[in-house]
């Protein structure tokens, strides 16, 4: 009848062959008499640290890299050929020289840099600035003065302009 189930046979699901797994990549020691060059070493040129938002550290600060505080800093920085970012949590009271120094967070002391200062919409500055850019976001506050640095030449020559003027 139309209500009883019709016997089908079921049919057996195809059979799959195993996969042959790839394989292991070879090891490579390095014994720790070889010699391995930093420059060889992508990531390093990239490099950067972070001090967290737990942070806290006084003193002086030199680095060969990148750095971002996100934490509490007192004291010096010289970061010369490298960035200083002061994150959204970073609180620094700080004297900075650096080739360029984004601001997103609090800092009160004299900012140097050789490139540019960017002080962002959260930038909270009270100090000098010197540097040859200098960018304000709107809504960033900054209470101090800014200083233009020209290249050494237009430097030297404003010096000779000022001698000739006062003689």
């Amino acid at each position: 009848m139309w209500w009883e189930k019709k016997n089908r046979p079921e049919a057996e699901p195809p059979s799959i062959p195993p996969v042959e797994a790839p394989p292991a990549p070879r090891e490579v020691k390095t014994f720790m008499s070889e010699h391995t060059s930093k420059s060889s070493n992508p990531a390093a040129a990239n490099a950067h640290t972070i001090l967290g938002r737990t942070v806290v550290v006084q003193g002086q600060l030199s680095a060969g890299e990148d750095l971002l505080i996100d934490g509490q800093f007192e004291g010096n920085i010289h970061l010369d050929d490298h960035c200083l970012t002061v994150g959204t949590e970073g609180h620094v009271k700080a004297d900075i020289r650096a080739r360029q120094v984004v601001i997103l967070g609090s800092v009160t002391g004299n900012l140097s840099a050789r490139e540019k200062i960017d002080i962002r919409r959260t930038g909270h500055v009270v100090g000098d600035l010197v540097a040859a850019s200098v960018a304000i976001e709107e809504g960033a506050y900054f209470k101090g003065s800014i200083d233009i640095a020209r290249g050494d030449a237009a430097r030297d020559e404003g010096a000779a302009n000022a001698l000739r003027t006062s003689a």
